[in-house]
């Protein structure tokens, strides 16, 4: 009696896989009826997240972090510069946001991702206009030598949410971020020297020991789809591909809104739908913070 109905299992689950293959927006609509996906998902649920500090030893500060099967790995490795004429008390934040063809079928060889550039200027503009990170603090001696920070973000497979698990990675990655300590001084010329065996000079630079960066304002990412009258949290490839009105929403620790990022689509986004948003970002926020310090208190135990 076992194998008949192993084989009428198979046969069910063949007809539904080909069914999803030629009809995925049909089979996603039957599902939304019920207010759940094909994966049994709620509507307003994220997938499952997690957060590695310290994935790479060589940098001064790292993070791997996953949503669902989409992962990133950010690596921050400090070094020396001269601070510009506009701004000679600040340091400064190069980002770096690569896609190499492991990470997804439609990524070919030799050939830059268009969604690259995309990312890293929308990471870029979130850490600035967030205020998470004060530039002074990146300063040594003011106008003369300051700290630049090269961060790059590495793909390693995408399912969907991209922008929000890179800024996760990136904002795990300042959390872990030990600042080196450079031995800077002065040479006769007023020229900045670096040197382990020379003594610092009359103007010693900020930071005397490794430290910590101080974080304010740390800002956290949701991405929902829309499609009709149904809002989906945290989109897989798939949901994203065959309903293809995206809205990101980036809010601070404080529950305060960084941005809102909608890159066209089909359907509008009505007054309310924006709120519905914002309300699924404001509970993620709370969730990605207690993964976050969970993250870090286990590193401090460790």
């Amino acid at each position: 009696m076992g194998l008949p109905n192993a084989s009428g299992d198979l046969s069910t689950e063949v007809e539904v896989d080909a069914f999803r293959r030629l009809f995925p927006l049909r089979l996603y609509e039957k599902h939304l009826l019920e207010s759940i996906r094909p994966d049994a998902r709620p509507l307003g649920r994220a997938r499952e997240t997690t957060i590695a500090l310290g994935a790479v030893a060589s940098a001064n500060g790292s993070a791997l972090a996953k949503i669902g099967s989409t992962t990133m790995l950010a690596a921050i490795k400090m070094e020396v510069m001269t601070p510009s004429l506009e701004t000679p008390d600040e340091g400064c934040i190069a980002i770096y946001f690569h896609m190499p063809p492991i990470c997804s079928p439609i990524v070919r060889p030799g050939r830059p991702d268009e969604a690259a550039p995309v990312v890293a200027k929308q990471l870029s503009d979130t850490i600035l206009s967030s205020g998470m990170i004060n530039l002074k603090e990146l300063s040594l001696v003011s106008g003369k030598v300051a700290w630049m920070a090269y961060l790059d973000i590495y793909c390693l497979d995408v399912d969907g949410a991209l922008f929000d698990t890179a800024l996760l990675s990136v904002v795990a990655a300042f959390s872990y971020l030990e600042i080196p300590v450079p031995v800077v001084s002065l040479n006769d010329d007023g020229k900045i020297v670096l040197s382990e065996e020379q003594g610092l000079s009359d103007r010693e630079p900020v930071n005397k020991e490794k430290r910590k960066i101080n974080l304010s304002s740390i800002p956290f990412s949701l991405t929902c789809v829309l499609h009709k009258n149904y809002i989906l949290a945290d989109p897989t490839a798939e949901e994203e591909s065959i309903m293809d009105t995206i809205v990101t929403v980036v809010l601070d620790s404080s529950s305060q809104l960084v941005s809102l990022h909608k890159p066209g689509g089909t359907v509008l986004a009505y007054t309310s739908a924006i709120q519905d948003c914002i309300a699924l970002t404001r509970q993620r926020v709370k969730e990605l913070q207690k993964i976050l310090e969970e993250a870090i208190s286990g590193m401090e135990v460790d």
